[in-house]
């Protein structure tokens, strides 16, 4: 275990072992969590949503329906997408 330091206004340095496990790099977000009287660092993705959903749009306008059964509607489409999102991530937590 390292030993870390608070300096001014509260920044730490990641010890190079625990970022290297971690893959952290600088620029990357760290989610913080007291967790029963100690701090949590979590790393995190932070995405631009818009641009998100922009490049889904653009993937699927690139995909031909090939299905006996009517293609869904737009709508029913996002859900579908959102579901499959939610299980990858809940598969991968």
């Amino acid at each position: 275990m390292s030993l870390v330091k608070v300096v001014r206004q509260g920044a730490v340095t990641l010890p190079a072992e625990a970022r290297k496990a971690l893959r952290i790099k600088e620029g990357d977000y760290l989610e913080a969590e007291v967790v029963e009287g100690e701090i949590r660092l979590k790393p995190v993705a932070v995405v631009d949503r818009k641009a998100a959903w922009r490049r889904i749009h653009e993937a699927q306008s690139s995909v031909q329906w090939i299905s006996p059964e009517p293609r869904p509607g737009p709508e029913e489409e996002e859900q579908q997408i959102y579901d499959a999102v939610r299980d990858f991530r809940d598969g991968h937590a």
